[in-house]
């Protein structure tokens, strides 16, 4: 770790990796489509959520653990599936993956990653790792890469449907974003000779979207795609009650409640705001996990209170990676869990089934 003071909260995580990522590598972090409305709406929508505290509840002793898709983890944390961490450090998804097995917390490994599936699944056999999918013009390339998933003891298959073009991130087009020569799209250079295009004017991973990834994604593309293997799917990017409906009805074992830490459609509703709607609707059926703006523990209570069984968090983590690899992982993990922690005590709730609707109230700011 660079720094002489040891970070006590992940905005200043951010603020170290900043001074150590390249404008390139931190613009890409940390940008959201247009003009990042989406992305500001993501962590002030927590503010419009109120505690409503319990009083004298024993919470001598706490339990943060819990079950997702029937597989046990110590926090009701899964790190969301962020591409080319190699950006951040040289050890990239490994790194992530170390750190998430010893914290007993999930990894959703990129289809974007710059460590390959297999790389990630050796160094975390112990730990619940999902795939995270983007379906590809290639069916071929989009089974292989189920297939190596789930020959790896991957436990669900993350399927991302909120991206059928990439939103524009205009800092990302200023800056022609490209991978450094020594990086590669580590699942998929095993599999097609693919790379991210350099285009002059443009931001190369939105011409490999463009020319790559399939447009044409329908809901009957799900039954195919869970015909590939017998892993459990988890559907990403859904702000909708009906949507979470038609996930439930072809076959989604969970939902993820996400707006893709707003950098697709910049406008679109923040993550927590949408997530009562998307509990009420199929809460009772599959299990509901949301991503967006977490920040602090907090936050993860306010989205448990809200029905989310776990939450997914995203530039947190590549902010300890860029500082302090897999250590600065585990260290941002440890902090989170430690407010986690401390907000559940003083809400009067000793492990996460006390939480409930009653401890939040939204109080708009006009």
């Amino acid at each position: 770790m660079n720094s002489p003071v040891k970070p006590i909260n992940v905005f200043e995580y951010k603020a170290l990796a900043q001074q150590d990522l390249s404008k390139m590598a931190w613009d890409y972090y940390a940008s959201g489509a247009g003009d990042e409305v989406s992305l500001r709406e993501n962590r002030a929508a927590f503010e419009r959520w109120k505690l409503r505290p319990r009083m004298l509840v024993d919470v001598s002793q706490r339990d943060l653990s819990t079950q997702i898709l029937g597989q046990f983890q110590q926090l009701p944390i899964l790190i969301a599936p962020t591409a080319f961490q190699c950006l951040a450090h040289p050890e990239g998804e490994i790194a992530t993956a170390k750190a998430a097995a010893k914290l007993g917390v999930g990894m959703v490994l990129s289809t974007m990653a710059t460590k390959s599936i297999e790389e990630v699944a050796d160094v975390s056999q112990q730990g619940n790792r999902w795939f995270q999918l983007y379906v590809h013009r290639d069916r071929g390339l989009t089974r292989a890469l189920v297939e190596r998933a789930y020959a790896k003891g991957y436990t669900a298959i993350c399927l991302t449907v909120d991206a059928p073009l990439l939103g524009r991130r205009e800092k990302d087009t200023r800056n022609q974003f490209a991978l450094p020569a020594e990086m590669e799209l580590a699942n998929i250079a095993t599999l097609k000779d693919l790379e991210l295009p350099h285009k002059y004017g443009e931001s190369g991973l939105f011409a490999y979207f463009a020319e790559q990834l399939d447009p044409g994604l329908t809901w009957k593309d799900v039954e195919w795609l869970q015909s590939l293997s017998p892993l459990p799917l988890a559907i990403k990017g859904i702000l909708r009650d009906d949507d979470a409906v038609r996930a439930v009805e072809h076959g989604a074992k969970a939902v993820i409640v996400s707006n893709h830490g707003g950098r697709q459609l910049d406008g679109a509703i923040a993550s927590i705001d949408a997530l009562s709607e998307v509990v009420g609707a199929v809460g009772d059926k599959v299990e509901v996990l949301m991503d967006g703006g977490i920040r602090r523990g907090i936050d993860i209570l306010k989205a448990l209170a809200l029905g989310a069984k776990a939450v997914l968090v995203g530039r947190p983590i590549l902010w300890g990676l860029t500082v302090a690899g897999e250590m600065g992982v585990g260290h941002v993990l440890e902090i989170l869990r430690d407010e986690l922690d401390l907000a559940m005590a003083l809400s009067g709730c000793a492990k996460l089934s006390d939480i409930d609707s009653s401890l939040v109230r939204y109080i708009s700011c006009c």
